[in-house]
Order: C-alpha cells, then structure tokens, then sequence
C-alpha cells in the first residue's frame, strides 16, 4: 500500500465545482488585484482567527517580512526566534539586517520555550516571534509577559497553525500582529504562494497595506511614501481561500482524527509520540515523532510505501545563509537534538483510514537493528 506524504490532487474533487465557479467569477469580473475577493477573503479570515484586520500579501514569508518592519525592526537590531524552526522565520528578519537571536524550543512541545526567552533578550532587541511549530501553539501568556514588561513587540509566525488554539484564543489572535502562510501543503493552501497578517492595531494593518502596494497610500496612487514592495495576494488565488476556509475545521476535525488514532494505537516503545499541552488545542499540520534511530525508520517506512520526512533536517543556525553569526551551539541543545530525531508522518485530511492502519502497523514493526545498538 502506497501511504504519500501529501496528495494535494485528493484534497480538491469534492470542492472541485465550487472552485472552479470561484475561478470563473474572478476572470468574469475584469479585477484581479487588490478587488472584491481579496477585500471579502481578509475580512472572513479576520473574522475567523478573531482579529479587527487581516491584510493578505504574497507569501507567508513576505508576511513576516512586512510584520516586523511594521513593528518598527530596522538594520542593526535584534530578533528573538526559536532556534528550532523552519529557515523563513529567520530569514524574515535577515532580509532587514537584523540578527536573529535563538532560544532552544521546550522539549516536549518543540516550541519556543518561555522559561529561555529572557536569556535571548538585550538593549537591541525589537521584536519576539515565537512560532505555532507543527501546528501546536506556543506558551503565550509567559512569552507576553515578558514582552510587554519590557516594551517589546510579538509578531506570532502562525504559517502551520490555521485553526490552533492558545488556550480559548486562535493562534494569529494572541500578539501585536501574526503571518501566515497559505502555501498549498498547509491546513488551509491556496493554489500557489500566499500569506497574510493578522492584528488588532490598525496602525500596523495600515502600515502594512501600504507597505505591501509600493508604499502607496490610499487615495493616493502613484506617490510612495515609504520604501514599500509589490506583496499582494491575487483575486484568483483570495477567491480559491474563500471556498476553503469554509472546510478547514472539518479538515482539522480529521487531522485530529488521525492524530488521536496514531497516539492511541502506535505502541513502538523505540518511538516518542508527541505530546499536546492542556492549553493547546493543535492544528495537526504535521504528526511529528522521534525516533533515535530516526534515518533507519524511515528507510523502513519508505520499503513499506510510506513516504516521511524530516522538519527539519538542520536547524536554521547551522545552516549555511548564517554562517557568518557567532551562535553558540551549546545554547541550543534541543534543537540539536530534535533535528536528528524528528520524523512526519502522513497527517493529511485526505488519508484513507486504510492507509492510517498501514503507517500504524508498520510504526509498531519496527525493530532497531542489533548492530545499531
């Protein structure tokens, strides 16, 4: 049996004529930027993260581009961001020279972990992006509190969180503002690169609209009043969301179906499962296991079928665009040592309980050969 990690091609059939009339109705309508469907979709996201604005841009990483520079980060200052995550988060404050600086993820949740955040801190830093990794949010309420002691912006990377809960709050709700990506594989994807930002300062929405439209201002056309970049989401790409944030809790719902059947039946004593905080209601973007012997399991799971794959192979401080930062290694243990254990497995809404069974089975037949002991 063939268990792909991801099968997007199975995810569209039965939503497949509301689609195409959203198609249709934005090529029928002569507007393809900045018209009624990207101002409709914002304002039905904003509605459903539990936001005043949403302002919709071209990807998840130009959306934290544009959050922090929104915040007020310029060239030369500091960023607080989980040495434990996906390389954008970082390279979102790189590409406005400013130094990330990692705090070791909690163990069991692999996020951002509270208790290490004041360590990161210093006069320079302007910002704390903690990230909802893998879908689980982080522990806000301690990461807010030191923010706001001492005067410092958060801007949540919510790109794997679509429908997480903090507690009674939707991630992208909890911050000064939050950026999400609507790249195809995420809870909700569009049909190609997309992102958007989340906040209730309108201050920094407004920041934001302009900064994403060449620095433009409404009303205003043509005169840019700041450095700003083309970063819009397209009507074709707003009106295809539209049609499928109408299904996102139905595909959390089975995500989390999933997820409970693997952490109920998967028994393999070599494996870590992971594990969910009372406070955290998960989005389930991906299923992420341990293993120590992680490369022989998947070599296992890929004779039986199964495609896996490693988030993330190298954390973002040994990789080779930060090369030229002093980041001591010793600081960031956990990461170290999540990046050679952890392994996704298929979570998607689309698996058939068949193929749930089959990664079950085959988890728990795993043995760990004598001469890797």
């Amino acid at each position: 049996m063939k268990v792909p990690f991801v099968d997007l091609s199975l995810l569209h059939p039965h939503i497949k004529d509301e689609i195409s009339e959203a198609i249709n109705r934005v090529m029928e309508s002569g507007r393809y930027i900045l018209g009624p469907e990207v101002e409709a979709f914002e304002k039905e996201f904003a509605a459903y993260v539990g936001t005043r604005n949403c302002v919709s841009v071209a990807s998840g990483t130009e959306a934290l581009i544009l959050s922090l520079r929104a915040v007020g980060v310029k060239r030369g200052d500091e960023v607080v961001v989980p040495a434990n995550t996906c390389s954008p988060t970082w390279l979102a404050a790189a590409n406005l020279g400013a130094l990330p600086v990692p705090v070791d993820p909690d163990p069991i949740t692999f996020t951002l972990d509270p208790a290490r955040l004041m360590s990161a801190l210093s006069p320079r830093t302007r910002a704390i992006v903690p990230v909802h990794l893998y879908g689980h949010p982080v522990e806000m309420d301690p990461v807010l509190h030191v923010a706001r002691r001492y005067g410092i912006p958060v801007v949540e990377d919510a790109a794997q969180a679509h429908g997480a809960r903090y507690r009674s709050a939707r991630a992208g709700s909890l911050a000064d503002a939050a950026a999400w990506s609507f790249y195809p594989t995420k809870n909700l994807g569009a049909l190609g690169d997309g992102g958007a930002v989340t906040t209730d300062d309108d201050r920094i929405a407004d920041h934001i609209r302009s900064l994403r439209n060449y620095g433009w201002h409404d009303g205003d056309p043509y005169v840019s009043h700041e450095a700003g970049m083309n970063s819009r989401l397209d009507e074709l790409q707003a009106a295809v969301l539209r049609v499928k944030l109408r299904y996102l809790d139905t595909w959390n719902s089975r995500r989390t179906d999933i997820a409970n059947t693997y952490g109920t039946n998967i028994s393999n004593k070599s494996i870590v499962l992971p594990t969910v905080a009372p406070w955290a209601t998960h989005a389930w973007h991906l299923y992420v296991v341990r293993c120590l012997e992680r490369d022989l399991l998947r070599e296992y799971l890929a004779s039986r079928g199964i495609t896996s794959l490693v988030h993330y192979p190298l954390s973002p401080q040994r990789q080779p665009a930060f090369s030229d930062k002093s980041y001591s290694i010793s600081t960031s243990m956990v990461a170290m040592m999540l990046e050679n254990q952890v392994l996704s497995i298929p979570i998607g809404p689309n698996l058939a309980d068949a193929q749930v069974q089959h990664v079950i089975d085959t988890m728990n037949e795993f043995n760990i050969p004598t001469e890797a002991i």
